[in-house]
């Protein structure tokens, strides 16, 4: 016998500088002459060698049930072509799974990008383009051996909607 499976949504907020901060760094465009500072991206790469890359996702939706961390570097992601997206986070820990009422997403507006701090649980991105390209950077191996997942489907028969 199948159990229903729960949804719930969480509402997704215009990503800012503050409301970002426990989860990471919001970047946003500066003046080519402007000193290095803390409004920079504070990146983690030491572990490894550093990833660049562009992925292309396609019809994502808005839909989870599992969501993951990295626990060896920080991870920065950016949509190409100014397309708008979401993410889901929660605050790092040092649980396997996080708190389900710690979870938040978050809309990302496509002229910037975000720095998850270490251990950040994310889920994402998620849209609703057919196709977006994503800038990311991490580490060669991130998703190879520093990539721990929790599925709320499976723990919980919960899956999560960003509305």
């Amino acid at each position: 016998m199948s159990q229903t499976v729960s949804v719930k949504q969480l509402p997704a907020q215009w990503i800012t500088s503050e409301n970002f901060q426990p989860y990471g760094q919001l970047i946003t465009p500066s003046a080519d002459d402007k000193p290095y500072d803390a409004s920079d991206a504070q990146l983690n790469l030491q572990n490894g060698i550093p990833r660049f890359y562009i992925m292309r996702l396609h019809q994502r939706g808005r839909k989870f049930h599992k969501i993951t961390r990295h626990v060896q570097c920080t991870q920065s992601l950016g949509s190409l072509e100014g397309k708008d997206w979401c993410i889901a986070v929660a605050p790092p820990s040092e649980s396997k799974q996080p708190a389900i009422e710690q979870i938040r997403a978050f809309r990302i507006p496509g002229n910037c990008f975000i720095k998850l701090e270490v251990g950040t649980w994310h889920a994402g991105p998620y849209f609703e383009h057919d196709v977006v390209n994503f800038y990311n950077l991490e580490l060669s191996d991130t998703n190879e051996i520093d990539h721990f997942t929790h599925d709320f489907l499976k723990s919980h028969n919960l899956e999560f909607e960003i509305v």
